[in-house]
């Protein structure tokens, strides 16, 4: 985990580039507290923040080439780098250093922009070509790393967080309202928009150029890609499909295992962080060390299957502890990290557990995110699957009841009332055959917040469908593939790479300087998981079936068969503690405030801040519209009125 920061072509005297990219890479300290470095030429500033994990003595950023007309700074690692230095040199390339950054040089001279192609990891890179005067931007595959872009002054300016180009571009900070609905609609701005009008994120999987004359070329370099409906079988059995499964992900968690320093993991309680930490035990002889998050309510605390994993695991374990009042006054922290508004307060936990893994020597965690979306566990996948069963017969009264297995884990569960299931469980079965069908009821609960804005910001959107809007970023190759291809294809590209990787995985661990590592999302695991046929990862009602298997003899039964339960934390309650509520909350929910910002409805917001204050808030829609509300208006507060500390 670092920081990068830089331009290009911008109208700026070399005497003040120095000190524009001092400005810029000090807002990012904390993704890397160890050092800065600088490089600035003709046409080119880059700088670095650096949190050493590999190569600690001379690993220190910017690297460049033999020639030194090719330089880089990156967020990351390349987790196959070894591999890769050890060709290169019997290639004829010469290193001066261990690090992995300095393979990016190197393969951009040999294979050029499809230098991408050869890396293993999370990453995102800029890099410039001196004689060229060209610019590449790089971010990896999944969209585990951030990178950020805008145009401003003659030049390309970019970004590992949006804070950095604010504070030295101050008229890119201003709220787009697009962005701001995407956000309560989608849980996020979907790429490449931010909630900050004129700045762009660069999407996952993708290499943008820029060149001596100004052009611009966005090149996709991968995507998650399913077999046709009709393709044949990529197995020939489901035991061929388990033993490949096992050495892919034994092979993932070894190569994510190297640093020059001690690696942790977190640790849930669930199949896919329990996983990890298995295979480690039992595959390699890194010590393992794990951490856990715990909460005070009974109905988000997962400790007693934590507990019962470390003591069949063996680990040296700490687990932190989380109350609502903590994660209310830690939630400013999270949105100034966050740089865009959340519809849940899930991400505040994780970043006071990050916090904690530093204080106990930590800077790299191993982390279970992106088996759900690659082994299809999400409830909202065998949802989808009942509702495609009922669309089928949509006067039915049986075929909903089949909704009863699900969201068991939920003190107001949906389906504990028959009647309000099939209300709202059965939204959007019209739209069966479109590629967003798994997510409208989810979607349509979010964008309820939308009903908050106030009418000019609301008249400024025009008209607006959501479901369309999302369906004109998809590839026309998804009606193609098979449903369940669909839905994971939806839900990689907007909770997990918008949401999940960054709001609730990247920032919160950068904000404690801690490096989240994903075995799960190896680019061979999510390609391997793509070509399994349905009933490999969803058989009946059995989420991940195919992961259950591959990880069954290193495993408690009881992990093996449990049913997934999401990690959640409490909403709106955390803001209201017996009726009362921090300072920040009642300034920031004030009419006086909301009037002000223009962005809500300061008569809709103060009847649902009654309700919540009530303990009344009990649905999803009202828990996610309160968070989102607060978010948006601490967004604003801080980085609009520019008031909070950097």
């Amino acid at each position: 985990m670092c920081g990068i920061a830089g331009f290009s072509g911008a109208r700026i005297e070399v005497g003040d580039a120095r000190r524009t990219l001092e400005t810029m890479i000090h807002t990012l300290h904390h993704r890397g507290p160890d050092g800065y470095g600088f490089h600035v030429a003709a046409g080119i500033g880059l700088a670095h923040a650096r949190l050493s994990i590999i190569d600690l003595a001379t690993g220190d950023q910017p690297i460049r080439n033999e020639r030194g007309d090719v330089w880089t700074v990156f967020n990351g690692e390349i987790f196959n780098y070894v591999e890769l230095r050890a060709d290169l040199i019997a290639r004829g390339h010469r290193f001066y250093t261990q690090s992995d950054t300095e393979v990016i040089v190197h393969l951009y001279d040999r294979y050029g922009d499809a230098f991408v192609d050869h890396l293993n990891g999370q990453f995102a890179i800029a890099l410039w070509d001196a004689r060229r005067q060209r610019l590449v931007l790089a971010r990896d595959r999944a969209g585990i790393r951030p990178l950020f872009h805008t145009r401003a002054r003659g030049g390309v300016w970019f970004a590992s967080e949006i804070k950095a180009l604010l504070v030295v571009l101050p008229e890119r900070a201003t709220l787009d309202p697009r962005g701001l609905a995407e956000a309560l609609t989608f849980w996020a701005p979907v790429d490449p928009d931010t909630s900050f009008a004129g700045v762009h994120s660069l999407p996952p999987g993708h290499l943008l150029a820029i060149e001596a004359d100004g052009s611009e070329t966005l090149r996709q370099y991968w995507d998650w890609t399913f077999p046709d409906r009709d393709a044949a079988p990529a197995f020939t059995s489901i035991e061929e499909a388990t033993a490949e499964l096992r050495a892919l992900l034994v092979d993932a968690v070894r190569l994510q295992l190297r640093a020059d320093v001690p690696v942790g993991a977190y640790l849930s309680g669930g199949l896919d962080s329990s996983g990890i930490v298995a295979m480690i035990r039992g595959f390699t002889d890194t010590p393992v060390r794990t951490f856990s998050v715990a909460f005070e309510d009974a109905e988000f605390d997962e400790s007693e299957h934590q507990r019962a994993m470390v003591r069949h695991l063996g680990t040296d374990h700490t687990t932190l502890t989380v109350s609502r009042r903590q994660i209310g006054e830690a939630f400013p922290r999270l949105v100034r990290h966050a740089e865009a508004p959340v519809l849940r307060t899930a991400p505040v936990p994780m970043m006071l557990l990050s916090a904690r893994v530093r204080e106990e020597g930590y800077k790299v965690v191993l982390t279970g995110e992106g088996a759900d979306e690659v082994f299809g566990g999400y409830d909202l996948f065998r949802e989808a699957k009942v509702r495609r069963f009922w669309a089928r017969q949509p006067q039915s009264r049986f075929r909903p009841l089949l909704l009863g297995r699900l969201y068991g884990y939920l003190e107001n569960s949906p389906v504990r009332n028959p009647a309000f299931a099939q209300s709202f469980f059965g939204q959007g079965l019209e739209h069966i055959d479109r590629p967003v069908f798994a997510h409208v009821p989810r979607w349509t609960t979010s964008q309820r917040a939308l009903n908050f804005l106030s009418p000019e910001l609301r008249a400024s959107l025009g008209p607006w469908d959501p479901l369309a809007f999302y369906e004109q970023r998809l590839p026309s190759a998804i009606s193609n593939w098979r449903p369940l291809a669909r839905d994971q294809y939806v839900e990689a590209k907007s909770l997990l790479a918008a949401y999940l990787l960054a709001a609730q995985g990247d920032r919160v661990a950068a904000s404690n300087s801690i490096e989240g590592r994903v075995p799960y999302l190896d680019h061979r695991v999510i390609e391997f998981g793509n070509r399994l046929p349905e009933h490999y990862k969803v058989r009946g009602m059995t989420e991940k079936y195919l992961l259950r298997r591959a990880l069954a003899d290193l495993l408690p039964d009881d992990i093996v068969k449990r049913t997934k339960q999401p990690y959640r934390a409490p909403d709106s309650a955390s803001f209201f503690i017996d009726g009362k509520a921090p300072a920040f909350v009642d300034d920031m929910l004030s009419t006086e405030r909301l009037r002000k910002s223009g962005y809500f409805d300061p008569v809709m917001v103060g009847r649902l801040v009654d309700k919540c204050r009530a303990g009344k808030a009990t649905g999803f829609a009202d828990n996610q519209a309160l968070v989102g509300i607060l978010s948006t208006m601490l967004l604003d507060e801080h980085f609009v009125r520019g008031r909070g500390a950097t």
